[in-house]
């Protein structure tokens, strides 16, 4: 059953185009991500189906008494209520329906039950009560709250108290507990721990109703999702699966169509120089012809691929980098409380060359801490820890308070690295999204998290050998944050990392360390191996002791992984030019020499065959490849 339907929308904002021509269907049980860089219109789509906007062309058609619930980016502002009380907003009616069973109640005893009607009252309302969900809901609004990271010392404060971020919370908390026909999330796990997010991911999975999700958060997507719509390019694109398995299917897409574009162009160049020869003949019989193959050319562009886009891409290469000693970090015994509060305590750690080691735990555990008592930046309660020989390190803190300088952000980039030309910072800073006039904004009058950008950048054009980074991907869009997980990926040296981003925990770790309580454990491998151990296996106190043999394990891994993916980018060029060669026959058995010669017919044939061939196997192999 279809609840929302997009025809033909166009969105324009002050002559500008922000997509056109939208068709898409949202039927009950959808779960949908709705993916697409920051300003291409995801929030305007929300808008739309909200009724705040009106689109600029087309339809929106919307099934009858379906109920649409929509977090507000300054919701809950100005409640005089406390957090627990503001919540149960939500289930106003259930307080509506308690206020009139005490009513009935209060006749009833009056009465002392001779009155048969209000008896027969009192049953209906108890038993829509019951079915509403009134014996429950005060337990779910404190569920929520739990899960969503309030504490019940939180729950009790005022609206006015709390952190934007809160608030945000509180909203998100208020929308899953209306239950909504369909609910849009936009951005839900911001300001949510890795145990919240998990929550929430739970929450979903048992919610009835049609979800429409944005999030920069690809590891959530995959978890609560089975279609995606992407805004790309001024366009609208639907796919089956959850983000992963749609951006595996659209760059097959994208490959086909780029494949089907490049033939069709060939197509009309060859019928454009029939064209011109029939011209020079100038008779009447000839532009008869003509006239035909104008038509055919015509049919060709009207279901040919529109031409694929040119994006710049820029990608961010830290190069060769110093190697260092296979002891990179060794630390013995590190502990840290503050007061009565015991943040972790008997930390043992080393971390060998080429390590990409995750610190993992919920927020205020002392993950920020532990990289600060490594960095001297604070000072450990007990223990030690140094680093090993020849080693490099490049930290990156969330604050950045050494870029507040009064200098353009261009000119800070190009002090700290003068040897690079201004077109090169360019490209760097853009793939940051500093574009345009952005370059030329004052470091001082940046935000937070543009100045945590810069910051990035500096660290990925410093190239040291060791990085320690804390929350990296905190304020990248999704592309930018491929960015760097493909500059991570193919970084020579070693990581030491905190991360809420468990899509950039999965592709990079090697290492798997989490806080819970004052506990610190180890895991080898990524996140997902991590969470099976969690599953399965009890959890065990590291000894922050590398067995040798799971090192060597874990190499060769990787460098399986790295013949995998050159094995890859082999077959692509060798499919690429297959392709050619295939472009190449099939015009010359189009030309008036070859098509009055039998012989070189059968020669070209057969070659077109084994050129199929080849690319068959060449395909099927690829892949196989591409799903290991």
């Amino acid at each position: 059953m279809s609840l929302l339907s997009f025809q033909n929308v166009s969105m324009s904002f002050a002559q500008r185009d922000i997509f056109r021509n939208a068709i898409f269907d949202v039927a009950k049980g959808d779960r949908i991500g709705l993916i697409g860089s920051n300003g291409s219109g995801k929030t305007t789509l929300f808008k739309l189906i909200c009724g705040e906007h009106s689109c600029t062309q087309g339809n929106i058609v919307k099934a009858s008494d379906t109920t649409v619930g929509f977090v507000e980016q300054h919701a809950c502002q100005g409640s005089e209520r406390n957090v627990y009380s503001e919540i149960l907003t939500v289930f106003a009616f259930l307080e509506e329906m308690e206020k009139q069973l005490e009513d009935v109640h209060r006749k009833i005893e009056l009465t002392d039950g001779k009155v048969p009607e209000y008896i027969e009252q009192q049953a209906v309302l108890t038993e829509k009560y019951n079915a509403l969900g009134g014996l429950t809901y005060k337990a779910r609004a404190h569920s929520c709250l739990k899960g969503l990271g309030f504490t019940e010392q939180q729950e009790r404060l005022p609206v006015s108290a709390l952190s934007g971020g809160q608030r945000t919370k509180l909203s998100l908390g208020k929308l899953l507990l209306s239950s909504p026909d369909i609910m849009l999330l936009d951005e839900p796990t911001n300001h949510l721990d890795m145990e919240s997010v998990e929550w929430l991911e739970d929450f979903i999975s048992k919610y009835q109703g049609t979800l429409l999700i944005i999030s920069h958060d690809r590891y959530f997507l995959d978890a609560t999702t089975n279609r995606t719509i992407e805004i790309a390019n001024k366009r609208v694109y639907c796919g089956k699966g959850s983000y992963s398995a749609y951006i595996k299917n659209k760059a097959l897409r994208l490959e086909t169509e780029k494949r089907e574009y490049e033939k069709a162009m060939l197509e009309i160049k060859r019928i454009e120089k029939m064209i011109e020869q029939q011209k020079q003949f100038n008779q009447e019989r000839n532009y008869i012809t003509i006239a035909s193959k104008e038509k055919q050319i015509e049919r060709i562009k009207a279901t040919m691929p529109e031409a694929p886009q040119t994006e710049r891409a820029v990608k961010l290469r830290f190069g060769e980098v110093k190697r260092s000693g296979d002891e990179v970090l060794i630390a013995q015994g590190l502990a840290k409380a503050y007061g009565p509060k015991i943040l972790f305590r008997n930390v043992d750690l080393k971390i060998f060359r080429g390590e990409k080691v995750f610190l993992l735990g919920p927020n205020g555990c002392g993950k920020s801490t532990l990289l600060s008592i490594i960095m001297k930046k604070v000072q450990t309660d007990c223990g030690l820890s140094r680093f090993g020989h020849e080693v490099q390190v490049g930290f990156f803190e969330q604050t950045q308070s050494s870029l507040m300088s009064s200098k353009t952000v261009l000119q800070e980039v190009y002090d700290r690295f003068p040897r690079m030309t201004v077109p090169e910072i360019r490209g760097y800073l853009g793939v940051f999204n500093f574009k345009d006039d952005d370059i030329e904004k004052l470091m001082s009058d940046l935000s937070g998290g543009e100045r945590a950008r810069i910051a990035l950048l500096c660290l990925i054009l410093q190239k040291p050998n060791f990085l320690i980074l804390d929350e990296p991907t905190n304020h990248l869009d999704v592309s930018s944050r491929e960015v760097l997980e493909e500059a991570l990926a193919e970084y020579d040296g070693t990581i030491l990392c905190v991360s809420h981003d468990r899509y950039f925990v999965n592709k990079l770790a090697t290492r798997i360390i989490s806080f819970k309580g004052a506990e610190v454990t180890s895991f080898d491998g990524n996140y997902d191996e991590y969470i099976n151990v969690l599953k399965n296996i009890p959890v065990q106190t590291q000894t922050g002791e590398k067995k040798p043999n799971e090192y060597k394990l874990r190499k060769e891994r990787e460098s399986l992984e790295r013949k995998r993916l050159s094995r890859l980018a082999k077959l692509e060029q060798m499919l690429a030019e297959i392709e050619e060669k295939k472009t190449k026959t099939q015009g010359l058995l189009e030309t008036p020499e070859v098509s009055a010669d039998y012989e070189k017919i059968l020669e070209l044939t057969n070659l077109l065959s084994e050129l199929n061939e080849q690319s068959e196997a060449l395909e099927l192999e690829w892949l196989e490849l591409s799903e290991n």
